[in-house]
C-alpha cells in the first residue's frame, strides 16, 4: 500500500471482515490530500492483508447480505505502534470490531488518542471499539443503526441516522452511519486534523457502466465529494437513481485478476441530460465496462468534447481503452493496466511503463493511472489539475 509522507500521520484500525468501502476510501483519499497512513491490525505485521467484507445495504432483505471484498494489504505492524507518531485514528465498521472491541490491546490505544484528545473518527459498527473503551459516555454519536443498544448503555446520545450518510462530530470524536456518508466523515477528520480545503467548487462527471471497478469508481468520487467538488456519475441508458453493478478486482496469484461481485453504485444523473459544458473535468474509471462503453458513439463524443475543451480528463486502468477508441491519445504520453498497452500504442500514445504499479503520469490535461493501488496519485494529480489542495 502507498502510504506518502505527510504533514500529517494517521493510524487505520483494521480487521478481517472490515467494511471494505470503510476501509479503502478514507485511508486512499487521506493519501491523496497529503495525509500519512499506517494500516494495522491486531496479531499482522506489515505486508499482511485483511480480508474484507462488502455490506450492501438493500430493502430485499430485513439486513444486509455479505460477500468478500478486496484484499486489503497492511503497510505496519500494529506491535510496533508509536503512539505519539499519530495525529487522529480511524475505526471503520464491518464486522472486524466485534471482536477488536474485546481485544485490550486495542482498547489501551484508542484510550491513549481520547486521552490525548487527537481526533477519533469511527463508522458503522467501529463505534462498538469506542463503547467498549468507554469513551462515548455523554457524547452525541450516530452509527449503523444494530450498534444502538451498545452505545445507548454506555451512555452516548444517540442520534438517529435518519440516513444512511449521516455524520456527527462532538468534540475529537468523529461517527457516520455507513460508507454513504464517507465524503461528510473524511471532511470532518480533515477538519479535525486542521486542515483546510482550497478553491473545492468544480463540477466533475464520472463515466460509469456495469462492472465498472469498485475502487476505481468509488474512491475518487468519493474524495473529490470530501473536497467540497460536485461529483455526478452517469451511465449510458441509465438515469438518476439507477444502479451500476461493481467488479471487484483483486491479484491473488493466479495468471490475472481475479474478479468477484462489488457495491452497487448509485448514478447521479442522466447520461442523455448531461450538459459536459456544465462539468469542469472527466473521470473514467477502469474494470470491465471501459471494454464495451468504448463501442458507444455518444461516450467516444463526450470524451473528445472534454479532451478537445483541454479540461482535465483522469482515466485509470482499463478506462484507457475509452480513450484509445476516441482517437484522443495521438503523441499523448499515457500509462494504464499493462493488458491495455497494446490499445494506448496503437492509437498512437507513448506508453509509460507502469513501474510501480502505483504510479500516475499527467501530461497536460491527462491524468492516467495503471491500477487502484495508485490511487492516492493519481487523485492528487488531478487536484492539482483543479485547483483544488488541502492545507494544513
Amino acid at each position: 500500500m502507498w502510504s506518502g509522507k505527510g504533514e500529517r500521520c494517521v493510524l487505520l484500525l483494521c480487521g478481517d471482515y472490515m467494511e471494505d468501502h470503510e476501509a479503502m476510501v478514507p485511508c486512499q483519499a487521506l493519501q491523496a490530500f497529503g495525509v500519512s497512513v499506517d494500516a494495522v491490525c491486531p496479531g499482522k505485521k506489515a505486508g499482511d492483508f485483511c480480508c474484507t467484507a462488502i455490506h450492501q445495504h438493500t430493502s430485499a432483505y430485513q439486513t444486509h447480505p455479505e460477500s468478500r471484498g478486496h484484499n486489503f494489504s497492511l503497510n505496519a505492524t500494529f506491535d510496533d505502534i508509536g503512539f505519539t507518531k499519530y495525529d487522529g485514528i480511524i475505526i471503520p465498521g464491518g464486522r472486524s470490531p466485534e471482536y477488536l472491541a474485546v481485544d485490550a490491546s486495542v482498547l489501551e490505544l484508542v484510550t491513549k488518542f481520547a486521552d490525548s484528545r487527537k481526533p477519533i473518527a469511527a463508522i458503522g459498527r467501529g463505534l462498538l471499539v469506542l463503547a467498549a473503551a468507554d469513551l462515548v459516555k455523554g457524547r452525541m454519536c450516530t452509527g449503523f443503526p444494530h450498534v444502538k443498544p451498545v452505545l445507548v448503555a454506555a451512555g452516548a446520545q444517540w442520534v438517529e441516522p435518519v440516513f444512511m450518510g449521516k455524520c456527527i462530530a462532538d468534540g475529537n470524536i468523529i461517527t457516520g452511519v455507513t460508507y454513504e456518508g464517507n465524503a461528510e466523515f473524511i471532511r470532518l477528520f480533515v477538519k479535525a486534523l486542521g486542515g483546510h480545503i482550497i478553491s473545492s467548487e468544480r463540477r466533475i462527471l464520472f463515466l460509469c457502466g456495469d462492472f465498472v471497478e469498485d475502487y476505481e469508481v468509488a474512491v475518487p468520487f468519493q474524495s473529490l465529494q470530501a473536497l467540497g467538488c460536485h461529483v455526478d456519475a452517469v451511465c449510458p441508458k441509465r438515469k438518476a437513481g439507477d444502479i451500476c453493478a461493481t467488479a471487484v478486482h483483486d491479484f491473488e496469484g493466479d495468471q490475472t485478476y481475479s474478479e468477484k461481485p462489488g457495491h452497487n453504485f448509485i448514478l447521479t444523473a442522466d447520461f442523455g441530460a448531461i450538459d459536459a459544458s456544465s462539468y469542469d473535468a472527466l473521470v473514467i474509471p477502469g474494470g470491465r465496462a471501459p471494454e464495451y462503453l468504448a463501442l458507444n458513439e455518444k461516450v467516444i463524443a463526450l470524451v473528445k468534447n472534454f479532451m478537445g475543451a483541454r479540461k482535465p480528463v483522469a482515466s485509470i486502468c482499463h478506462g484507457q481503452q475509452i480513450l484509445a477508441a476516441a482517437g484522443v491519445l495521438q503523441g499523448r504520453k499515457c500509462t494504464a493496466y499493462p493488458a491495455v498497452k497494446v490499445n494506448v500504442v496503437l492509437s498512437g500514445a507513448t506508453w509509460v511503463e507502469p513501474d510501480p504499479l502505483d504510479c500516475a503520469v499527467t501530461d497536460g490535461n491527462l491524468v492516467t493511472g495503471a491500477v487502484w493501488l495508485g490511487h492516492p496519485e493519481f487523485i492528487s494529480r488531478l487536484m492539482v489539475l483543479l485547483g483544488v489542495h488541502v492545507s494544513f
